[in-house]
């Protein structure tokens, strides 16, 4: 898979902006042939603050995106000609990986409800993104598997 240099340049500084929390956003191929993020913002921390029993954790080691921000998103995606590229979120001073958790949110219902869309985490330390990774659903294997990412 092949990201365009400034999809990854942007979520990179999303990543460095949110930090030490995680951010999220989404990645759309536009009509044109060109890439573009667009950030969703993390509310996890105000439903944590709000009903902290039914979400424990803070926004340092999960998110929760902003429903109007995840509209918007869907908006852009389904403009003719532009599809979901992919699911894009941060894992603070922690590796990129497709964790247990990451899996649970993409397949609520038990499969993912964009499969065609790769998931991608970006781990970053102290601060500086330093490492990206991509899972690709397999229906045949019925979970997410890492897929070279180039940009």
């Amino acid at each position: 898979m092949e990201l365009a240099t400034n999809v990854v340049e942007e979520m990179y500084e999303h990543a460095r902006a949110d930090y030490p929390n995680e951010c999220c956003g989404v990645v759309v191929a536009l009509s044109d042939g060109g890439q573009q993020t667009l950030k969703i913002r993390n509310i996890q921390d105000e439903m944590h603050a709000a009903d902290a029993e039914r979400y424990p954790r803070t926004a340092q080691t999960a998110y929760l995106w902003d429903s109007a921000d995840y509209k918007r998103a869907i908006d852009l995606w389904e403009m003719p000609g532009n599809r979901l590229l992919a699911f894009y979120h941060s894992h603070p001073d922690h590796e990129a990986y497709f964790s247990q958790e990451d899996v649970a949110q993409a397949t609520a219902f038990g499969e993912p409800s964009y499969p065609e869309a790769l998931q991608i985490v970006v781990s970053v330390v102290d601060g500086e993104p330093c490492d990206t990774k991509a899972f690709r659903w397999s229906g045949e294997q019925e979970t997410y598997l890492e897929i070279p990412l180039e940009s």
